[in-house]
């Protein structure tokens, strides 16, 4: 098989498929020199690959809807880089506007006219984001809303969910999901009683628990859809319960839409479920695949953001001009019309693909993103989720590799469907399942 510089072409130019046993010899190699200088040989823990029992596998590159490892094996991706590929890797226009910008300069600690415009793009999607703040990740954005609800509203408590991650925050890391359960840590060594004893953890879709929750908090963070327990949406009610309850005490209802924003409605969760947050958090797809992150919300609240107030936030590469780029490109894109349409689609077609095959499974879906959850229950929180049979996924997920399908490499992860999968990529899926269940005697 090819080695990291032939893009997994064959020696006719065309491009090679991974076979049912995929070579992967330099992979292996790369893991290996990377455990002698990466902590576990990567750089995010869920990339180890350890959820679903095997060796991580080194990309090397990815255009539309596949991407290709060092070996030259091809897949079919719905990692979708954890989801900021909505529009497909290598989108031209992304990758013509940031080759412009590029030239221009990577980065000037000063203002730009491309922040403005970007901003003028969230807020417009966005009604309840009155102002914006940028950062350098969805983590970073998570930590100043928090910070700024706190300083906005002179309380200390913030409530989460059960299975909830908001990035490696250590008041956020208490029963957090994402990696943090694929390892099995979900409460994290090294975060202090003291760094999480301000925060109140509430099942997800448990209205009455948060309510109760609530009551002198400053804020309750939470996934509108829940993506990082794998996709459980919200109960009917759940997201209007919460608002009225926030309401009612004063609290502010923080949206984690780092996941969701511009992925399932151009508004977001927002948009789709009709409810109205005081602060939104960003991230992944308005970066067009580089790191960004933004939190905004009422202008009330964000004026006590310094400059204009107290409240401190600051980072050296916020609203840096390739991100920005890349960001405004991808937000051009998913502007043309029947965009939505045409992922729902795809996401509707990726779950009859998984129904079809006859998998043991029970999926929970919103739009573009889905979770095929190995059990015959409902999945509606965090103790549904864990309940399921992860060494099954785990076995089936080796097997889609092997038949060249890249599914996220943890059961508590969503799948992702982009503007770019079609007939064929979900034909060779469905084959792909078929041989992965028939090997596991799924």
């Amino acid at each position: 098989m090819g080695g990291p510089g032939d893009g997994g072409r064959t020696a006719a130019g065309g491009l090679r498929p991974v076979a049912t046993a995929p070579a992967d010899t330099r992979s292996e190699e790369l893991f290996a020199r990377a455990r002698q200088v990466l902590v576990g040989g990567v750089n995010s823990p869920v990339r180890a690959m350890r959820g679903i029992g095997r060796d991580p596998i080194f990309i090397d590159r990815a255009e539309g809807v596949h991407v290709w490892d060092a070996d030259g094996n091809r897949y079919v991706d719905y990692l979708a880089s954890w989801g900021p590929a909505i529009t497909g890797h290598a989108d031209p226009m992304v990758i013509g506007d940031v080759r412009d910008a590029l030239a221009r300069g990577t980065s000037y600690g000063a203002p730009t006219e491309r922040e403005v415009v970007f901003a003028e793009a969230v807020t417009e999607a966005f009604p309840s984001i009155e102002r914006l703040r940028m950062t350098s990740s969805g983590s970073e954005a998570v930590m100043g809303a928090v910070r700024l609800a706190r300083a906005a509203t002179g309380r200390e408590a913030i409530v989460k969910t059960e299975g909830g991650y908001h990035g490696a925050i250590d008041g956020l890391l208490a029963q957090a999901g994402s990696g943090a359960t694929t390892l099995g840590v979900p409460t994290s060594p090294g975060v202090t009683a003291g760094a999480t004893a301000a925060t109140r953890l509430v099942p997800y879709n448990d209205l009455a628990a948060a309510e109760a929750a609530l009551e002198g908090a400053a804020a309750i963070i939470v996934e509108p859809i829940a993506g990082n327990m794998g996709v459980v949406p919200p109960a009917p009610g759940y997201l209007e319960g919460l608002r009225a309850a926030c309401d009612r005490t004063g609290a502010l209802l923080i949206l984690d839409e780092v996941i969701t924003g511009f992925r399932v409605a151009r508004g977001g969760a927002q948009e789709l479920y009709g409810v109205r947050a005081d602060l939104t958090c960003l991230g992944k797809i308005i970066g067009g695949g580089l790191p960004v992150g933004a939190f905004g919300g009422r202008a009330d609240v964000m004026r006590e953001l310094a400059p204009e107030g107290p409240c401190y936030q600051a980072g050296t590469l916020s609203g840096n001009p390739l991100a920005t780029t890349a960001g405004l490109a991808v937000l051009c894109r998913l502007a043309e019309p029947g965009t939505y349409e045409r992922l729902d689609e795809g996401g509707a077609r990726l779950e009859q693909v998984i129904t079809g095959s006859g998998a043991p499974v029970t999926i929970n879906r919103v739009g573009s993103m889905l979770t095929p959850f190995f059990t015959d229950a409902e999945v509606t929180d965090y103790a549904g989720a864990t309940a399921c049979d992860t060494d099954r996924y785990a076995a089936v997920a080796r097997a889609l590799l092997a038949r060249g399908v890249y599914p996220p490499p943890s059961q508590f992860e969503a799948w992702f469907v982009s503007t770019l999968h079609d007939d064929d990529q979900f034909r060779a899926t469905a084959d792909a399942w078929a041989g992965a269940l028939d090997e596991v005697g799924a």
